[in-house]
């Protein structure tokens, strides 16, 4: 199990949920790739409504001509893991967003093998 307290670096990827990798969601492979790389975890979340770089709202509202609704891609690790992992972004991302925070974790606790939670 990962350890993770202490300064930590923060990567948040921007994408669009419609944004694909080889007709596979680029979120998911974006997450997969963290898996693989043995980060300490990775979340995506779905925005309601946003614009970025093309300066074109997209929203969840009724009557929205838009679906392609923003996601969040959000990494936390050591400054030195998540610095390696950079590569693999550059190669996934080609529009879109991709930044750095300095962070500190408080806590960091998965649950034991086989169970439960209380």
């Amino acid at each position: 199990m990962t350890r993770l307290t202490g300064r930590a670096l923060r990567v948040t990827v921007f994408v669009g949920e419609h944004d694909t990798w080889h007709r596979k969601p680029l979120y998911s492979e974006i997450v997969h790739r963290a898996h693989k790389a043995g980060l300490a975890g990775a979340s995506v979340f779905r925005g309601i409504e946003g614009f970025g770089a093309s300066s074109l709202i997209h929203t969840s509202r009724l009557l929205s001509l838009s679906e392609d609704l923003p996601v969040a891609v959000v990494i936390v690790d050591t400054e030195r893991r998540v610095r390696a992992f950079l590569p693999e972004l550059d190669e996934l991302v080609s529009e879109g967003l991709v930044m750095l925070d300095d962070c500190e974790v408080i806590r960091y606790v998965g649950r034991e093998s086989g169970g439960t939670r209380a």
